[in-house]
């Protein structure tokens, strides 16, 4: 590789440092990013990327140190002014407005108009389309953002940032929500706006993914630049050494698990179609779950994973046939209360939407489902309240300053660990966990499947969903492959391989 001069720097971050509330979230971090590159930042949750690309992306203010942009000093005030200096950003957490279409979202703030100011709504479709096209995608664009999927939606954010065509491009986390297929499509997107000069600065946990498409990796750990490398010159191991300077240890629960009794058994479940492309999203689905048990569900983006989640806790906005049986009793939830009185829990993939209570505090997200066991006299216990919510801020490692810290100040990963924190301590016989470790850096996904592990030896079913397959083969006793809404394969721990499980998701009813 050619060394680049300072002269080509597009970006200069000098001795920044960003101070919240009892957190440094950076501390003096300097770098130069070269123009043209693709240049990755890793770093366990909290390490400080998103703040740093905060920062670049003009979304957050009042840091000390300054940034230069091809040269000029620049501190942004809002993303407008970032965006008018060339710079976009592809968020990790979801910026869309629901009951908006997918075009409207695209050309929020900056839609096109005639002659005589009216909204050029035809034009704005058909762009939607080009560029939902680039990526691989064929969805309507006048659909309501709110009616797609996590994945669907992550593909519509990448395509506004795509829309302005900026020479610095921040890709925080794309592919969290993306299926392989599409995530390859968005790796050929990425060497096109290469070739044509655009720099990328891309934040991933999928160490896979760094190694595919840096240039140069720029190690971070609380808060600080450890060191930037070239991938050629290292491998991963090294990298995540870096990361959490420590050594991780592989998760491989070689000591097999002893499955109990039954917990829930469903059969012949179905889900009718909102749409007219099927009748059914689910079609007799038959399994069983056992106390102990991690059951894993595989499929590829729109199989029916997370439909299958919420007609189980009582989410369903559609017919629903079929049995469900807890612990061998026939239920049939129409309000997730009832499944939680029940014995159930769900983490849904959809942290920022469904799971995440913004304008409440840590201590309040977690303890929210479970405020019965803090209440004395018909009062709550504020100490209550705080002592179950540090119980579970040490149990999953959560990294904050304070249980009455904002939950916005977290990182992704450790709202995410609030949100199993809120779940467990409502003490669920059966855990449903969809996609859980979706944003979630090498050293918490290994906490996560420790924690799954030993509340699976303390008798609890678990119900995982996971757009990783390795996940699943590590954690999982045994693996159902959706299809179109249809189980198209069932296997054991054993059996499972990421191409039988490919060979299982891909096939057509």
């Amino acid at each position: 590789m050619t060394r680049l001069t300072s002269e080509e720097n597009i970006i200069k971050i000098s001795h920044v440092t960003q101070r919240f509330p009892g957190v440094v979230a950076l501390d003096d971090v300097s770098l130069a990013i070269h123009r043209g590159e693709t240049h990755a930042i890793v770093g366990e949750n909290g390490a400080g990327k998103s703040t740093l690309m905060k920062i670049l992306a003009g979304i957050q203010q009042g840091y000390e140190g300054e940034l230069r942009i091809s040269g000029r000093l620049a501190r942004f005030a809002s993303t407008r002014d970032a965006e008018a200096a060339g710079v976009s950003i592809i968020h990790q957490e979801l910026n869309l407005v629901q009951e908006l279409s997918i075009a409207a979202n695209i050309f929020l703030g900056r839609e096109i108009r005639s002659r005589l100011g009216w909204l050029d709504e035809r034009t704005m479709c058909s762009k939607t389309v080009e560029l939902l096209r680039a990526l691989g995608s064929e969805l309507d664009p006048e659909t309501p953002v709110g009616r797609l999927r996590v994945g669907d939606q992550q593909l519509v954010e990448i395509a506004k940032a795509l829309l302005l065509q900026n020479q610095i491009l921040i890709m925080d986390e794309p592919t969290s929500a993306l299926t392989n297929a599409e995530a390859d499509r968005l790796f050929g997107v990425i060497e096109q706006l290469k070739r044509h000069g655009v720099t990328i600065i891309y934040i991933s946990h999928k160490m896979d993914e760094v190694f595919r498409l840096a240039d140069r990796i720029t190690v971070l750990r609380d808060g600080r630049l450890i060191k930037t490398v070239l991938p050629q010159q290292t491998d991963v191991t090294s990298v995540t050494h870096l990361m959490v300077g420590r050594e991780i240890k592989a998760v491989d629960f070689q000591e097999t698990r002893q499955a109990g009794d039954e917990v829930l058994r469903v059969e012949n479940l179905r889900l009718r179609s909102a749409s007219g492309a099927r009748r059914w999203q689910l079609e007799d689905i038959n399994f069983t779950l056992r106390a102990g048990e991690v059951l894993g569900i595989a499929g590829l983006l729109g199989a029916g994973r997370t439909e299958l989640m919420e007609v189980l806790f009582g989410l369903a906005t559609e017919e629903v046939q079929g049995s469900v049986f807890l612990r061998g009793r026939k239920v049939y939830f129409r309000h997730p209360q009832q499944a939680l009185a029940a014995g159930l829990a769900l983490v849904t993939e959809d942290r920022k939407r469904l799971g995440l209570f913004e304008n409440l505090s840590v201590q309040s997200n977690i303890t929210l489902s479970s405020l019965s066991e803090t209440v004395t006299a018909g009062m709550l216990s504020r100490t209550a309240e705080r002592t179950a919510a540090e119980e579970s801020i040490a149990q999953l490692g959560i990294r904050t300053s304070s249980p009455a810290a904002a939950i916005t100040e977290l990182s992704g990963g450790n709202q995410q660990k609030c949100i199993i924190a809120r779940w467990l301590r409502t003490r669920p016989d059966v855990l449903l966990l969809d996609d859980p470790t979706r944003g979630i850096d090498v050293g918490a996904k290994a906490e996560i499947y420790r924690l799954a592990d030993e509340l699976c030896r303390s008798g609890m079913g678990i119900l995982v969903t996971s757009s990783e397959l390795p996940e699943l083969l590590t954690l999982c006793d045994r693996i159902l492959v959706l299809s179109e809404g249809r189980l198209t394969g069932e296997f054991s721990r054993d059996e499972a391989s990421e191409e039988r499980l490919m060979e299982a998701a891909t096939q057509r009813n």
